[in-house]
């Protein structure tokens, strides 16, 4: 892949070679690549006729399907690039976001007169788009232009709620990809991958859709991937081999299998990111199952993976794998020391698809990134072999009486006692310690779970300072649109309100 340079003549040179080949699973029947190709010839003739320029950006609020993934390949043959984002995340939020990436028009799911109108007003070009691939006319506006190596742009949001959008370059996603392809068990041509994870984030965009089109995976694209009756039914008419997955979504589909629903024999492999793999809920994926998970880690600013567990007889449970071949990593102290191996740290990583910086955002680029390397904001311990364990986010450590606590370590106790479905664990203040932890739990249906049954099972298993002062009992945890528990939104509810709860 090194002589190409952009991501659409990797695509098309695919596409060329191979016109017959199964590319993507739609409502029942596969597209080829020749029909795929066809797609994007048309969409970016209506994008030139729309008045699109090389250095702008359009964005789109879709579901997973065809037009995504027509509309990313159309406006890189002109130059441009293309902003997914989440049809969910709400309109000031949406404006928030629209106001500081600029995108020339926009193209929305069908139902979403609310937002075209608030669009109107704000001055955007918008247009309801099919999910087929094909582009409705829509007279863009001229904006700012920025450098045409920009492929993707993708907007988080930061600690503070500000928007943070990240641009990947095609030599980004191209080194993501292919470290992915070629390292990484499962992931040969030929193999059928379902892309189910939303398109708006870099692990469902990059190593679903990207990777499947470069390297000849045909893939099943579902909208979303609840209702699991339809993803079940998808699995089995596909014989679909690899899943990529965040962790939350592994208790849904053994529940229901529990409950009678089939998995297939094909599938071999999920591969899990976007948030922390209980080691319990790894062997019951493979026990129940019989599939191999391998746990990866990454972030949106790396393109995203940064490092995976790459086959069964090299993994190690509990680990995220080592980095991947075109990562350098270090581990440091808070002052920049770096630091040997078995130390706890943060993780900086420096590599080809690490980011250059935020979208027009010098100040928060210069907070994260120094000499080249980036600051992931991880807690990791290293060992001797190169295999990373992520112990927390740095924002989410919490210091009892100058001892850190990490929540997924008490997480993870909570979460093997019976009748727990979920937990998450944040710090509290405390007149004498600082902080102290605060679980929130998730039972299971019908289980009579107590607090002081919790926190006695915590003190059997944990260092006395590690165990939860406070449980509260709740119905759900606020999560992200990938599934990844928000301990930062946990924090706001705690400081804004004062609850019920039940202390040992």
């Amino acid at each position: 892949m090194e002589k190409f340079q952009r991501l659409e003549i990797a695509i098309g040179e695919r596409n060329a070679a191979f016109p017959e080949e199964r590319c993507l699973w739609w409502n029942g029947s596969w597209l080829s690549r020749k029909t795929f190709e066809e797609k994007v010839e048309a969409a970016a003739r209506a994008l030139e006729a729309g008045g699109f320029r090389a250095g702008e950006r359009v964005a789109c609020f879709l579901p997973n399907c065809p037009t995504v993934l027509v509309l990313s390949v159309a406006a890189w043959k002109l130059g441009g690039t293309v902003i997914p984002l989440n049809m969910k995340a709400g309109t000031p939020s949406i404006l928030k976001t629209l106001r500081h990436v600029e995108p020339a028009g926009v193209f929305l799911h069908e139902g979403m007169e609310p937002l075209a109108e608030a669009l109107r007003l704000e001055g955007i070009p918008a247009a309801a788009a099919g999910l087929e691939g094909v582009l409705p006319p829509l007279a863009l506006r001229p904006v700012t232009r920025e450098s045409t190596d920009m492929a993707v742009i993708f907007a988080t949001s930061g600690t503070t709620g500000d928007p943070k959008a990240v641009p990947l370059t095609h030599a980004n996603l191209l080194d993501n990809a292919t470290n992915v392809h070629e390292n990484i068990e499962g992931f040969e041509t030929g193999r059928v991958l379902m892309n189910v994870l939303p398109n708006f984030h870099a692990f469902g965009y990059t190593i679903c859709g990207l990777l499947s089109l470069l390297f000849g995976l045909p893939q099943v694209l579902l909208p979303s991937f609840i209702p699991l009756k339809s993803f079940f039914e998808a699995l089995r008419a596909t014989k679909t081999e690899i899943l990529i997955a965040v962790p939350t979504m592994l208790p849904f589909i053994l529940g229901a299998v529990a409950k009678g629903e089939e998995c297939p024999g094909s599938l071999k492999y999920i591969l899990t990111g976007g948030g922390r793999l209980d080691p319990t809920l790894d062997r019951r994926v493979r026990d129940t199952l019989g599939v191999v998970v391998f746990e990866g880690y990454g972030l949106t600013e790396t393109s995203p993976d940064v490092a995976a567990n790459r086959s069964f007889a090299t993994k190690k449970i509990g680990t995220v794998g080592p980095a991947l071949p075109s990562f350098e990593i270090q581990v440091r102290d808070e002052t920049g020391n770096v630091l040997g191996p078995n130390r706890e740290g943060i993780l900086w990583v420096r590599g080809p698809s690490v980011f250059s910086g935020y979208f027009r955002s010098p100040e928060m680029t210069a907070e994260r990134i120094v000499d080249g390397w980036f600051n992931t904001g991880d807690i990791v311990r290293v060992d001797e072999d190169g295999y990373i364990e992520i112990l927390d986010r740095a924002s989410d450590l919490i210091i009892v009486g100058g001892f850190n606590v990490y929540p997924q370590e008490i997480e993870t106790v909570l979460n093997q006692f019976p009748g727990v479905s979920m937990s998450a664990v944040i710090g509290i203040p405390n007149a004498v310690s600082g902080e102290v932890p605060k679980a929130f739990v998730v039972p299971k249906e019908g289980a009579a779970l107590t607090a002081q049954s919790l926190i006695a099972h915590c003190k059997e298993h944990l260092a006395h300072y590690k165990v939860p002062r406070k449980v509260e009992f709740v119905p759900e945890l606020p999560l992200s649109s990938v599934g990844k528990v928000l301990r930062r939104e946990l924090r706001r509810i705690e400081k804004e309100s004062v609850k019920p709860v039940q202390e040992a």
